[in-house]
């Protein structure tokens, strides 16, 4: 169960001029997990597009999504009988689990609405006996240019932090630097020959039914225990951005019930490839039984798997 009931959620303004045209806005969250953990669910594409909308009634679909230096996120807030909300990010300073820095452009029929520049910092722990802790403030100058943005800001911006610090209390992220170049890593993974061989945990194996790594392709697979007790699987893959990353989205065998949405990175680290994988559990209660059952050790079983794999190679 998530704890944004117990969480700190505050929202302060500066002073704005008399036309309410310029603000400050300052966002506070405290969150019960690790800071490596909210700073993927604050920047990895597949997790800002589950916690982006404000409400039920509001549905964020995104154009673009690129969070690197550089890059920019385009998305359409969309709600019954109301036009769209169009939202442009550029990403202009990213350091990762410690500051981003984005502008943020919205607009309404092609009429600029806002402008906005967007610091973030992240600080807290990885773990302690006392439990997992991380902290997000966020700070908003708000430069309202058709109409005053400021409600409007306060309302969903704060919205979306509640949604953002519940969304990171169900994730699981893990890392593993791979002693491999990133096109050997990347190609170990996407290769529907290879990645059976290696995918699952020390001593599960794969029997695959079809699989298809591209975006809108599928894996439906076995993963087979030591024991010879067999888990369905089946995973949807939404985006595959070559040499990147992929986001995809995990069932309970063929056609079943959806459990997590993933993602995994794959980032240049000194002629080695660092890999984070990350699992936005559907429910809080499921992500405590895969922690229970040892998720993680198992997740970095398969990761390890993959760097002997790919040192054989």
């Amino acid at each position: 169960m998530t704890r944004k009931s117990a969480s700190t959620s505050m929202a302060r303004t500066a002073p704005t001029d008399r036309q309410g045209r310029f603000a400050t806005l300052t966002f506070e969250r405290d969150v019960a997990a690790p800071v490596s953990v909210l700073w993927q669910a604050w920047t990895a594409p597949a997790a800002r597009s589950i916690w982006a909308a404000p409400m039920p009634s509001v549905t964020v679909e995104f154009l673009e999504a690129d969070s690197r230096v550089g890059g920019r996120e385009v998305s359409l807030c969309k709600m019954a009988g109301q036009p769209d909300i169009r939202c442009e990010i550029g990403w202009l300073d990213l350091q990762p689990a410690r500051r981003s820095v984005n502008y943020e452009v919205v607009s309404c029929g092609g009429v600029r609405q806002s402008a906005a520049l967007v610091t973030a910092d992240v600080s807290g722990t990885e773990s302690s006996d006392a439990g997992e802790h991380s902290r997000l403030v966020v700070t908003v100058q708000l430069s309202s240019l058709a109409a005053d943005m400021e409600t409007g800001y306060r309302q969903g911006f704060g919205a979306g932090l509640d949604n953002l610090a519940g969304v990171a209390e169900r994730t699981m992220v893990l890392e593993r630097v791979i002693g491999a170049p990133r096109h050997l890593v990347w190609g170990a993974w996407m290769n529907p020959e290879t990645l059976p061989q290696w995918w699952g945990p020390d001593g599960y194996s794969c029997r695959t039914t079809r699989i298809d790594l591209r975006a809108g392709g599928e894996w439906v697979f076995d993963m087979i225990a030591p024991d010879g007790t067999v888990f369905p699987n089946h995973h949807r893959y939404g985006e595959v951005r070559a040499g990147e990353r992929i986001g995809y989205t995990l069932h309970w065998g063929e056609n079943g019930p959806k459990h997590a949405d993933a993602w995994a990175l794959f980032e240049d680290m000194d002629g080695a490839t660092k890999v984070t994988l990350g699992m936005v559990f559907s429910t809080a209660a499921e992500y405590q039984t895969a922690k229970g059952f040892g998720a993680v050790e198992l997740g970095l079983q398969t990761l390890g798997k993959l760097d002997r794999f790919v040192a054989s190679r």
